[in-house]
């Protein structure tokens, strides 16, 4: 049987896996969206992130996605905190300490337009005297709430965070909680993508 590979827009608050066994409040999980039985996320959005994930049952190529030394591209919109002046947004580019280890060097780029998004739902706070800015990070590797401790690092706090593409595939033509099946050529070039 064929592996399937499935794209799906997470929504906000939204768990990035199947089962909730916290014992809270009931979460919303991948199951509340995703009828199909045996894939996997690769890779993680937390709770609070939106935008791209992709799940399959092809152990192979989500083992190859997930592992650090292939370095495929993500790329984020992320809107921040105050207007990011060009020192912080060379720092983003180079790499930036959190924690105990230093960032990979990153694209980074400050929008000049807000990207069309659907509302948030709840929508983020503002706050009438402090503005935002967008910003677009593509990274190629993907730590535990990097890219929110980059942009904190850097002194822009992130607000709204929504991952827009992964590598080729991209965020156009589905809305949160929407998903679809890739066909095996949208799949290919992650399969031909060599070691960095």
């Amino acid at each position: 049987m064929p592996y399937r590979y499935i794209l799906f827009y997470k929504p906000y608050d939204v768990l990035t896996q199947f089962t909730d066994n916290s014992g809270e409040t009931k979460r919303r999980t991948l199951k509340d969206y995703i009828p199909i039985p045996d894939v996997y996320a690769v890779g993680r959005l937390d709770r609070d992130s939106e935008g791209l994930l992709l799940l399959t049952d092809d152990g192979p190529l989500q083992h190859r996605l997930s592992e650090p030394k292939f370095a495929h591209p993500r790329t984020y919109w992320v809107q921040v905190e105050r207007i990011p002046d060009a020192s912080a947004i060379a720092r983003l580019q180079t790499g930036v300490t959190i924690q105990d280890y230093r960032t990979r060097s990153a694209k980074v780029q400050l929008l000049l337009s807000e990207p069309l998004l659907p509302p948030r739902e709840p929508p983020i706070r503002f706050r009438k005297n402090i503005p935002t800015a967008w910003l677009e990070m593509t990274l190629t590797e993907g730590r535990n709430r990097q890219v929110r401790r980059m942009t904190a690092a850097v002194g822009f706090p992130t607000l709204r965070l929504v991952r827009s593409a992964i590598g080729h595939l991209q965020l156009e033509g589905l809305k949160p909680g929407e998903w679809r099946e890739l066909a095996i050529e949208e799949i290919k070039p992650f399969k031909d993508f060599r070691r960095t």
